[in-house]
């Protein structure tokens, strides 16, 4: 009998495939306009963990997708992902000098060239989602879109930004996270599932409902680390959001409860792949991850 391998080694294997499939999928650097392309590879190159885009291939093998349907979707996303963090560290939205441990792409590039790294970012995105090897390429395309457009991850954003300074209750703030982080999160997860060709109703609902759960774990577990990680780990400045003043989990649960409601959901996020057995230890263990992560 196969030894299961371990979590470590095996996100590591699927971190160095995705940093594989997105430097074949970016334009060269060296192709003009080179200074563009720079700055688009360096804020999606510049490290990251890839939970987007693993998440794809993960669910996607937990229902025997094909490997090559798997590829477009999961660098679709990390493009949509990148291209996010570009324009929100910029001077107009959070005004931040450091990611993922290096400066941010306008600090590098200057805020114009990141701008257009960003815009370039999100219509490579879908242009390598239309020329995926699949049928439903159509549907895979309007899944990401929807996720990233004013009722996902872009709504969600202009809420964070109206809500600076305002006190708001945990319902209101959940809605906010549904879409400003989990919207991408459970695309990735859907984008899995449509890969596999699955249409089962109940898959479906599960799955969704496994991806809401972490979507929000994982926001959750940021909002802690805000307060108790460090710059040098995060890879970004630690008490950022304390900073600007913004709506967070601590601040309205306390820091005790907030890690408990992060626990909770990974348990119930387990409760809904438990159908699947063995097939689903890694995305199980995977949200154990999210919620334990130290960056």
């Amino acid at each position: 009998m196969t030894e299961p391998v371990p979590f470590t080694e095996r996100f590591s294997e699927y971190q160095e495939r995705v940093h594989a499939m997105l430097e074949r999928a970016l334009p060269l650097a060296t192709e003009p306009p080179q200074r563009l392309h720079e700055a688009m590879r360096y804020a999606v190159l510049s490290g990251g963990k890839r939970i987007r885009a693993i998440l794809v291939i993960a669910t996607g093998q937990t229902l025997n997708a094909r490997v090559e349907r798997l590829e477009p979707p999961a660098c679709a996303v990390e493009f949509i992902h990148a291209y996010s963090l570009v324009h929100d560290d910029m001077p107009s939205m959070d005004d931040d000098d450091l990611r993922r441990g290096v400066p941010t792409c306008h600090r590098a590039f200057g805020e114009a060239t990141a701008l257009l790294a960003g815009d370039a970012l999100q219509s490579l995105a879908f242009e390598t989602l239309a020329s995926a090897p699949a049928p439903n390429a159509g549907d895979l395309v309007r899944v990401l879109a929807h996720a990233s457009g004013s009722q996902g991850m872009a709504g969600g954003q202009a809420v964070d930004l109206e809500s600076v300074g305002e006190t708001l209750t945990l319902d209101e703030l959940e809605h906010m996270h549904l879409r400003k982080t989990g919207a991408l999160i459970r695309a990735s997860v859907r984008l899995g599932v449509l890969s596999a060709g699955a249409r089962d109703p109940e898959i479906l609902d599960r799955l969704d409902e496994f991806a809401r759960c972490i979507g929000l774990a994982f926001q959750i577990r940021d909002d802690v680390l805000d307060i108790e990680g460090e710059t040098a780990t995060l890879g970004k400045r630690q008490g950022a959001d304390v900073a600007l003043n913004k709506p967070t989990y601590p601040a309205i649960l306390g820091l005790e409860a907030s890690k408990a409601h992060a626990r909770a959901l990974h348990e119930r996020a387990a409760e809904q792949i438990a159908p699947f057995g063995d097939d689903a230890d890694f995305l199980r263990a995977l949200s154990g991850f999210i919620v334990d992560r130290m960056n």
